[in-house]
């Protein structure tokens, strides 16, 4: 496997992921498709020495030129966000289902090996307080409009392995932190809001539970399944690190130096999933993975420092962030 072709690799996971191969295999020649939508941005996999092309994935012909050319596709591109999803759901279904059919023809065709990234958010949600954990095995019972895209969106990928015999896995991961995430998630959102002056907002309660990963650990997740994993086989991925949104928030606000309460709670979302959790055993257990970064208050003081320092990368995005929120 020498040549590598990353879909939304101008995103957030998909460049740290661009990143993590320059960093640990340089060896590998990376391609980028990336349609450069709101979330994505050229600058970010600058110095990885991948070859950027601007396109669409549901562009047939180009998903199949490029795929034509690769030993391996790792599928990052995806609509992300449930607030956006539940306003507009249609990009959600048009690049998360229809994008990933394109793909799958392509390296059906071409006999091409694909790993699909996707959600722990298929699975739904668990009651508060509850001790139970999604595994691979877990129904799917998604909560908003690009949870089911993405559920849609493995079920093909299942279904292409069975009916086609296309060499592909599944991911299945939490939410992730790090450098570089775009304001529109809580994290970044909590601190570029904060670091500008003003107070976050909590949806409910602010007692809904997440489970976190940092992204670097995420990556190096994806790398062990595509080299190791077992065709057909589908990942949970997660790092045993469950929080409270208020939780979080209030660990920002505290590295920052700000009161733990300077916070706002706000009208929460439809269909808002009360606890998400998975157990990543099998991906421990077969294929030897384990996350390098297990202290999230160590992480997440990193994140915010990285934000600290970058002022002029994230400001653009947080002011269109909050733009739309407030219209």
């Amino acid at each position: 496997m020498r040549n590598l072709l990353v879909t939304g690799g101008c995103g957030f996971i998909g460049s740290a992921f661009v990143r993590w191969v320059a960093r640990e295999h340089p060896e590998m020649r990376v391609t980028v498709l990336d349609a450069l939508t709101y979330a994505g941005r050229r600058e970010i996999i600058a110095g990885t020495g991948a070859e950027l092309v601007v396109g669409d994935i549901c562009d047939a012909a180009l998903v199949d030129e490029l795929v034509a050319h690769s030993d391996a596709v790792v599928h990052f591109a995806a609509e992300t966000h449930n607030d956006n999803s539940i306003a507009d759901p249609a990009p959600f279904v048009r690049t998360n289902v229809e994008g990933t059919f394109c793909l799958l023809e392509a390296v059906r065709r071409h006999d091409v090996r694909f790993h699909h990234i996707s959600t722990d958010e298929v699975f739904g949600d668990m009651p508060l307080g509850s001790t139970e954990r999604f595994c691979e095995t877990s129904p799917y019972a998604p909560s908003s409009p690009y949870a089911s895209s993405k559920a849609a969106s493995d079920m093909l990928v299942r279904a292409w392995v069975r009916t086609y015999g296309v060499r592909a896995t599944i991911s299945n991961c939490v939410n992730n932190y790090g450098p570089r995430q775009h304001a529109e998630k809580l994290i970044p959102h909590t601190i570029a809001t904060a670091l500008a002056g003003g107070r976050p907002g909590v949806y409910g309660t602010g007692l809904n539970v997440r489970d976190w990963i940092h992204v670097d650990d995420h990556c190096s997740a994806i790398w062990a399944i595509l080299t190791r994993g077992t065709i057909g086989e589908s990942y949970v991925v997660g790092a045993d690190c469950e929080r409270t949104n208020l939780e979080v928030v209030g660990e920002i606000l505290r590295a920052l130096g700000l009161p733990e309460d300077a916070y706002d709670l706000v009208a929460d979302r439809p269909g808002h999933d009360r606890r998400c959790a998975v157990d990543a055993s099998k991906l421990r257990r077969e294929l030897g993975w384990v996350p390098e970064h297990t202290d999230f208050s160590e992480g997440l003081a990193a994140t915010v420092a990285w934000y600290r320092e970058h002022e002029d990368w994230w400001r653009p995005n947080n002011e269109a962030t909050e733009a739309k929120y407030a219209k």
